[in-house]
């Protein structure tokens, strides 16, 4: 026996070995066929956009950037995305970022605004200033710094060839600050620095003015055209217009004619409200479903669905309410006195316009904002339905001039949807022709509303006196 015990004393230890050896062997495998994107991986260049809160419209901007670089994404571009964030960008903002979308987020403190007592000063750029933040980038060579209005249609990686300060002139004279190309630089940021505390002249105190004046002499530069050889540039230069296709030449001609460079980027400078996320912004700017397709090959619609779902249901409800009720606001009203009654009736006629114009326009406000067009209608017209119902059968209202607004809405939709208009002139023609035509059918119904409503009013079943008796229970049946 003791002669056997040696040999499996040292098959056991030799076993030992092989297994450590596999171990180590496969965690070597995986460390080295595992996916090659690794956290600590960083490219030379970068796509950057800036975050900061305290608008109303903080979750929709939140939205825009991460469709922007989820679209970006897709286009395989060889760069970094990264988030300049203030500090008080709620962290399940950077969390989403940086573990589903793959973004560097950079904190930093909210550069002070000295223009903010300008007359001309807009609020909702009082925070704007935080995009100098990206001069300080200095792990990257070249930056493209973006606003979140941005739709990228294809890669635009040679854009990182471009010089030290480069940027696309929408406006004839003065260059737009939503896409731009800089080589970051401590020395530069600093002195940008310097320059707002000495109070550099700014004409709108936001970024787009602060920078505009910190490069004057750009439009005397030189058409960026990118090297064939990929070498980087020196010195600033002037963006070809396809490199920022301004939507508002797409909506004159309903096609995009940029003869100069690549037709890559799509941007939105125009009214706040009316930003291509907006449900409601198509299809009063065609080229929101565009927008809205990026995010469903992207985002998604899943944080919105069950908002959707619970006002549809809610909707349903209402109407299904409307139908089974009978008008009970002839109980709550009496008629004391011939002076009273005129009061009364005023009040009401007031309560009934009231309620009427709430029912067109408190689903409006409550649906999610940057829910698709395609659903974000639908609920809306839902919506106004089963408010207005409940406005006809409180005030014995006729149902047709009521709802006459519901159906104009759905016309004009229909005419602005109209896919084979020649331009946007004929577009915005037909547009006028429908509302001169239909404004005369509202008015008759304005006026129907307020001839229903006096009947309504007079009659002894809607205000009993007291004392008598009640008219006959079929009386009150609307339906």
């Amino acid at each position: 026996m003791g002669c056997l015990k040696q040999p499996l004393d040292h098959n056991n230890a030799a076993g030992f070995v092989m297994k450590r050896l596999l171990l180590v062997l496969l965690l070597l495998g995986t460390c080295c066929f595992s996916n090659p994107v690794v956290k600590g991986e960083q490219h030379k260049n970068a796509y950057a956009t800036m975050m900061y809160v305290g608008t109303p419209r903080d979750y929709e901007f939140y939205i825009a950037i991460r469709v922007l670089f989820k679209s970006l994404a897709l286009l395989n571009v060889e760069a970094d995305l990264v988030v300049i964030a203030s500090l008080d960008v709620p962290l399940r903002w950077v969390r989403a970022l940086e573990k589903e979308d793959g973004v560097k987020v950079v904190r930093v403190e909210n550069m002070d605004n000295p223009y903010k007592h300008q007359d001309n000063f807009d609020k909702r750029f009082k925070l704007s200033l935080n995009k100098l933040y990206a001069w300080s980038l200095v792990d990257y060579d070249r930056v493209v710094m973006l606003d979140a209005d941005n739709l990228f249609i294809q890669n635009t990686d040679e854009l990182f060839q471009c010089g030290q300060f480069c940027a696309v002139f929408i406006n004839p004279c003065v260059f737009h600050t939503g896409l731009f190309v800089l080589q970051p630089s401590t020395t530069v940021f600093k002195d940008m620095v310097h320059e707002l505390q000495n109070g550099r002249e700014n004409p709108d105190g936001a970024d787009q003015g602060f920078i505009a004046s910190y490069f004057p002499e750009l439009l005397d530069k030189p058409l960026f055209h990118p090297p064939p050889n990929g070498t980087k540039l020196d010195g600033t230069y002037r963006l070809p217009l396809g490199y920022q296709m301004d939507a508002s030449y797409y909506y004159l001609k309903l096609h995009w004619s940029v003869p100069c460079g690549p037709n890559s980027v799509i941007t939105f400078p125009g009214a706040p409200w009316l930003k291509p996320w907006y449900w409601w912004a198509w299809p009063v700017l065609p080229l929101g479903l565009q927008w809205h397709e990026k995010r469903r090959q992207t985002l998604g619609y899943g944080t919105e669905m069950a908002v959707i779902f619970i006002q549809s249901a809610i909707y349903l409800g209402i109407i299904a309410m409307t139908r089974l009720a009978r008008p009970s606001l002839s109980k709550l009203c009496y008629r004391r006195s011939d002076k009273s009654i005129t009061l009364v009736q005023n009040i009401l006629k007031l309560v009934a316009l009231w309620s009427i114009l709430a029912a067109y326009v408190t689903p409006f406000f409550i649906i999610p904002p940057t829910i698709h067009p395609m659903l974000g209608w639908p609920l809306y017209f839902l919506g106004t339905l089963a408010l207005c119902l409940v406005a006809i059968n409180a005030f014995l209202l006729p149902m047709l001039p009521v709802l006459m607004p519901w159906f104009g809405i759905i016309g004009v939709l229909i005419v602005m949807a109209f896919p084979w208009y020649s331009d946007g002139v004929v577009r915005a023609l037909c547009v006028f022709g429908y509302a001169f035509c239909a404004a005369p059918v509202l008015w008759t119904s304005i006026t129907r509303i307020m001839a229903g409503l006096q009947v309504s009013l007079e009659r002894e079943g809607f205000m009993p006196r007291l004392g008598e008796s009640s008219p006959p229970s079929w009386f009150n049946k609307l339906y």
